[in-house]
């Protein structure tokens, strides 16, 4: 135990736990608080109590008769009180209680004792082998006989942090007591140690006003909804520890082994228009499109300074933080959405970025402009070369080189909802043009394999290019080569990398969502930069699933990429996956049903059956207010 540690144990019998505890620290500042449900009289007809009672005491502890683990918010000793730990050992209603019982027992401890729990504060919590519904139980009681302590904890905001044996030997004078409200040991033989420590809340759906200079022309818009939270995170500056960079960096210290790498570090903007989309992505879906139309009214943002990230940003501007999120006003400025274009027809449409390839080939356009106006010490000067000294990247002719240019940055993709669907990830986009004779595509793909294929990589052959898989994740990357002006003799090859995919397959990381916690154990794994290969370690063990299922009719006009939307809106990211299980369509009224399956599931935050039940309603709240269908 920690020295300075203030401990409060609940339900205890004979004391000999807290006893214990008070011999083993006898020597630190650990500040030890027992108590018992039991009055007084009663406790000390337990053998060996008394000499119990006696060592709590004569180590400065303190000892509490007739306190209710449920109910520690009403004991008058406690009150304005807070504890580094909390332990209840081997809890039970007493006599023959099933499961439930025990399982409400818990729950009504996990939701007393955060009142008096400090902020990072942790709960330990000794269940005999099997009672507590996780795999570290062996063998592992079906889920339905378990106490599901984990789920029961979630009810209180509070994760499952480790599990580890509970150790009995190393308290020599500790006899448990107690099973079914008789003078008997429990069975504390493989018992398992559970300890729990205070989740983060949920982040808050916030409405995201952005003006951006876009061809031009100054637009303001809104981030959906269900994208509040993956703009203006950072994840790639310079001073990041995130895993998406530390990928990013592995990924361009191996290209730069063989050749230059040239970054360009711009904040580019969010926002390309359709007609720009079509000119240069023909590899993007449409309908995997952010389609953005830019606020009726005109709306004037008071822009702070650009940090130093946007320092190098000349027309567009962001907002800061501060001017992100605006609740005054927003009713009178109208959206218009547009979730199924024709591009033919529509113009002046405007789309999330789905892909960095139009910011590429503007950089590049740009700088065959700046090649003809300028020396090259002046052109270095805005990109950042990595690898071989600055004159090799100027080797071939006709603007043929080994040189790849390269951006990076947040791209996104309205995709159904499954395990590995990211509507926002980290591209990274790499391209450069090479003599035809020197195979160049085949020469990037050995270099990507080299890097990848120790973590379950592969290159499979697919229409329009060469796709880098890996199991169970699927597509992470594509290579493609395009003519150039002089295509007997070059050829652009490309490689665009889906960086948060890789950030979980290099880093061996269990859900992608992850990635983009705010919780700051997340990040603290990464703070010395380990190298790929390095196992994440979670901090949330064994998040229980929960399954609801929503029907609903719905007109002609039924829009399912909108359904997913609300969805990742109304479960603030939860679900993990929808299912289509059923469909009808009415033979006499112009209306189909719809049944869909949801999995809510969460490795960043405790997500409890009360809580995703909160979220399941208010998706039908949202769904029948936005897009009127009728819940079933």
């Amino acid at each position: 135990m920690s020295p300075s540690r203030s401990v409060l144990l609940v339900g205890e019998g004979n004391f000999s736990f807290s006893s214990s505890v008070c011999r083993l620290d006898s020597e630190s500042e650990s500040s030890v608080t027992a108590t018992c449900l039991q009055h007084q009289e009663e406790a000390l007809r337990q053998e060996g109590a008394a000499a119990n009672i006696q060592t709590i005491k004569d180590s400065g502890g303190t000892v509490l008769f007739e306190v209710d683990c449920t109910k520690l918010g009403e004991c008058a000793f406690l009150k304005g009180r807070v504890f580094d730990r909390v332990v209840f050992n081997f809890p039970h209603c007493g006599r023959k209680s099933g499961v439930k019982k025990n399982r409400e027992l818990l729950k009504n401890f996990f939701l007393s004792c955060v009142e008096v729990l400090a902020e990072d504060g942790e709960v330990h919590v000794s269940l005999c082998n099997g009672q507590g519904g996780t795999p570290a139980d062996q063998p592992k009681r079906e889920w339905h006989n378990s106490w599901q302590v984990s789920a029961m904890a979630a009810e209180a905001h509070l994760i499952l942090s480790a599990v580890r044996p509970f150790e009995s030997d190393n308290l020599p004078s500790y006899k448990s007591t107690g099973y079914r409200s008789q003078d008997k040991g429990f069975h504390v033989e493989k018992a398992l140690l559970h300890v729990f420590s205070r989740s983060t809340s949920y982040t808050p759906v916030q409405i995201v006003q952005m003006e951006e200079l876009v061809e031009g022309e100054k637009v303001h818009y809104n981030i959906p909804a269900e994208l509040s939270d993956y703009v203006f995170r950072r994840f790639l500056c310079s001073d990041s520890i995130h895993p998406v960079k530390l990928v990013q960096d592995f990924l361009l210290e191996g290209f730069a082994e063989r050749r230059p790498v040239s970054m360009k570090e711009e904040p580019f903007p969010f926002l390309i228009s359709a007609k720009r989309l079509q000119t240069c992505c023909h590899g993007v879906d449409n309908l995997q499109c952010y389609w953005i139309h830019p606020l009726q009214k005109e709306l004037t943002f008071h822009v702070q300074e650009k940090d130093a990230a946007c320092s190098n940003k000349k027309a567009t501007l962001y907002p800061s933080k501060s001017d992100k999120v605006r609740s005054k006003g927003t009713e009178c400025l109208q959206p218009i959405c547009c979730h199924d274009v024709n591009l033919e027809v529509e113009g002046g449409l405007y789309m999330l970025r789905p892909s960095l390839r139009p910011q590429l080939e503007e950089l590049l356009i740009n700088k065959e402009d700046i090649d003809a106006a300028q020396p090259q010490e002046e052109i270095d000067k805005g990109f950042e070369v990595e690898g071989s000294k600055k004159e090799e990247a100027c080797q071939g002719c006709n603007g043929a080189s080994s040189l790849l240019f390269g951006i990076s940055g947040v791209v996104f993709r309205s995709v159904p909802i499954s395990l590995w669907a990211l509507p926002a990830f980290h591209e990274l986009l790499l391209t450069g043009v090479f003599p035809l004779e020197s195979e160049p595509v085949k020469l990037i793909l050995h270099e990507l394999e080299t890097l990848l294929a120790p973590y379950g990589v592969s290159i499979v052959t697919e229409e329009g290019g060469l796709h880098l898989v890996a199991h169970p994740i699927g597509l992470i990357g594509k290579v493609f080569s395009s003519d150039t002006a002089d295509s007997n003799k070059h050829v652009t090859v490309s490689a665009s990398l889906n960086l948060d995919l890789l950030a979980v397959l290099l880093f061996s990381v269990p859900d992608w969502r992850l990635l983009w916690s705010h919780d700051p154990r997340f990040l603290k794994q990464f703070s010395l930069r380990p190298p790929p290969g390095t196992s994440f370690q979670p901090f949330s063990l064994h998040p229980e699933s929960f399954s609801f299922d929503i029907s609903f009719w719905t007109g002609p006009a039924w829009e399912e990429k909108r359904f997913y939307a609300i969805v990742r809106e109304a479960s603030r990211g939860t679900v993990e996956q929808v299912k289509l299980i059923d469909t009808f369509s009415h033979p006499d009224l112009s209306q189909t049903s719809y049944c869909y399956r949801l999995i809510y599931h969460s490795h960043t935050h405790a997500l409890s059956h009360t809580q995703a039940l909160r979220f399941h309603k208010q998706l039908e709240v949202l769904l029948s207010s936005r897009l009127q269908v009728t819940i079933r």
